[in-house]
C-alpha cells in the first residue's frame, strides 16, 4: 500500500526531474524495515483495510470524507475503525472514513479556514506540502484544484495514516512522501505553490530554511508560512533557554514583524501578514484518537496565558510572499 509507481506515471514538470531521479532510491531507504521497527506492524495493518468503492470523496468539507456508513455494514465499519485506532496517534485531521469520524489532536481544518481565502487560487497549480503530517492539509490542497500535490514529512507512522485514507480514496494525484526537506534538491525552482506550517520554529537556522523554500519555487510562485510568533517589534526573538511548551525542539519565535523582515532578507517578494491567532483547546486538544499530553498539559494551570515554562502561551502567524 506504500507503492509510488504512480507517482512516477504524473505528468510533471522538466524542472522536478534532478529530485524525481534519485526518489526511488530515497523511498526505498525510508521505508526500509529495518528503519523503524513498527513499520513491519504498520504495514501489515494497512494490507487489512477492506476495498469499497466510495459512494462520494469530499475534500472540500472541514473533515475531509470519504465514502458513507451505507458504503459497507457496520461490521466491516468496526473493523476499519479497529485499523486505523491501531495507527494511533493521529495529530492532524479531522476525516470521516465510511462513517468512521477520526477526531484528531488538531482541529486542521481551523488553520485552513484562515488561510484560504487568502493565497493564489491552488487550481491546477503544482503544490509542495513541507513538514504535512498526515497529509490532512494535502487532501485540501486537492481539493481547491491543485493538479499535483507532493507532502514531505519524515514521521511514518503519519506517512502510514496518509496511505489509509487514499487506500479508501482510490487513485488521485496526492502523494506523502517519507522525507524531509533535506532530501530535496535545492534550487528546483518547480512548484506554483509551497506550505510551510508549523516547520520554521523547529529549525535551528530559520533564515536558512526560508531560503531552502524560496529555492523550491518558481518564479512568481507563492510561500504559504505559519509559524510560532510572539508579539513585539521589529527585531524582537524569543529563543526559548530549554523547552517551550514542553518540546525541546523548539528554536526562533519572532515577533510578526521580525519575521516580515527576514523574508525581505531572503529576497522575497510582498511579504505580508495575513493572521495571527492564539492556540485554544478547541483547536489542538487531547482526544481518543490522540490520547498524548496536548495543549492543556503544556500551558501554566493557573494562567493559560502562559505556557508551563512561563513564556508566552502558543500563538501562530500565517504570513504569504512570493518567490522572486
Amino acid at each position: 500500500m506504500t507503492d509510488y509507481s504512480a507517482l512516477f506515471r504524473e505528468t510533471v514538470p522538466s524542472s522536478l526531474q534532478p529530485w524525481f531521479a534519485d526518489l526511488p532510491a530515497k523511498l526505498a531507504e525510508a521505508l526500509d524495515p529495518s528503519r523503524h521497527g513498527d513499520l513491519t506492524r504498520w504495514g501489515e495493518l494497512l494490507n487489512r483495510l477492506p476495498a469499497i468503492s466510495p459512494s462520494r470523496v469530499d475534500l472540500n468539507r472541514d473533515a475531509v470524507t470519504i465514502g458513507g456508513e451505507g458504503d459497507c455494514d457496520h461490521a466491516v465499519s468496526d473493523r476499519i475503525e479497529a485499523v486505523l485506532r491501531e495507527l494511533h496517534p493521529w495529530r492532524k485531521g479531522p476525516f470521516s472514513i465510511h462513517g468512521v469520524s477520526i477526531d484528531t489532536e488538531w482541529r486542521s481544518d481551523l488553520k485552513w479556514n484562515r488561510l484560504a481565502d487568502h493565497i493564489q487560487p491552488l487550481a491546477g497549480r503544482l503544490v509542495l506540502d513541507v513538514g504535512c503530517g498526515n497529509g490532512y492539509h494535502c487532501w485540501r490542497m486537492l481539493g481547491a484544484g491543485a493538479r499535483l500535490v507532493l507532502g514531505i514529512d519524515p514521521t511514518l507512522v503519519s506517512v502510514m495514516q496518509f496511505h489509509a485514507v487514499k487506500h479508501f480514496a482510490g487513485p488521485r494525484p496526492v502523494y506523502l512522501l517519507p522525507l524531509g526537506i533535506e532530501d530535496v534538491p535545492t534550487g528546483l525552482r518547480a512548484f506554483d505553490t509551497v506550505f510551510s506550517m508549523g516547520v520554521l520554529h523547529h529549525r535551528r537556522s530559520p533564515l536558512d530554511h526560508l531560503l531552502e523554500l524560496r529555492g523550491l519555487l518558481r518564479p512568481g510562485g507563492e510561500l504559504v508560512l505559519e509559524t510560532l510568533v510572539i508579539g513585539g517589534r521589529e527585531g524582537e526573538v524569543l529563543l526559548p533557554e530549554d523547552r517551550y511548551a514542553r518540546m525541546r525542539n523548539v528554536w526562533f519565535l519572532p515577533s510578526p514583524p521580525t519575521l516580515l523582515g527576514w523574508l525581505k532578507r531572503c529576497g522575497f517578494r510582498n511579504p505580508r501578514l495575513i493572521d495571527v491567532s492564539l492556540t485554544t483547546g478547541e483547536e489542538q486538544r487531547r482526544t481518543g484518537w490522540m490520547q498524548f499530553q496536548s495543549l492543556a498539559d503544556f500551558l501554566d494551570p493557573t494562567d493559560s496565558s502562559r505556557t508551563c515554562e512561563g513564556l508566552p502561551a502558543p500563538r501562530r502567524g500565517m504570513f504569504l510572499a512570493e518567490s522572486p
